[in-house]
């Protein structure tokens, strides 16, 4: 069965800005945890774009391969999660003074780890939009 999570934050960033940070892959890790993304396909912006990301540290950590499958900037960016441990779908939708990041999948273990995995996005979200407030370089 598969687990469904999905938190929001209040924010003031503009839509422009937090998708732009969002949606630039090798910036991954300045805000989503120990993870390191990469596109495998495609030009990194727009449905069909093919990613990468390992969440881990040296060698030890899991790969999440995914297909982005909405791309309509400043507002939504969706993907499909192919990898071997994590499958399923997930969202980010930007608007109204919200940042949304929203996940239905097939894990291991899902209705255990739900309520830590909850705190993670929420702190995730947290630091993208720190990320995207900072004017660090590229």
């Amino acid at each position: 069965m598969p687990t469904r999570l999905a938190v929001a934050v209040e924010t003031d960033v503009p839509p422009a800005r937090l998708f732009e940070v969002l949606t630039d892959w090798p910036r991954h890790p300045e805000w989503m945890f120990l993870t390191r993304a990469r596109v495998v396909a495609g030009d990194g912006r727009g449905a069909g774009t093919e990613l990468a990301a390992f969440t881990g540290v040296g060698r030890i950590g899991f790969l999440d391969t995914m297909t982005v499958t909405r791309w309509e900037p400043p507002e939504v960016v969706a993907v499909t999660h192919t990898g071997r441990l994590v499958r399923g779908t997930g969202v980010f939708r930007i608007g109204g003074g919200r940042l949304i990041w929203a996940e239905e999948l097939s894990l291991p273990f899902g209705r255990l780890v739900r309520p830590a995995a909850k705190i993670f996005m929420r702190w995730t979200l947290r630091r993208l939009i720190r990320a995207a407030t900072s004017g660090r370089a590229r």
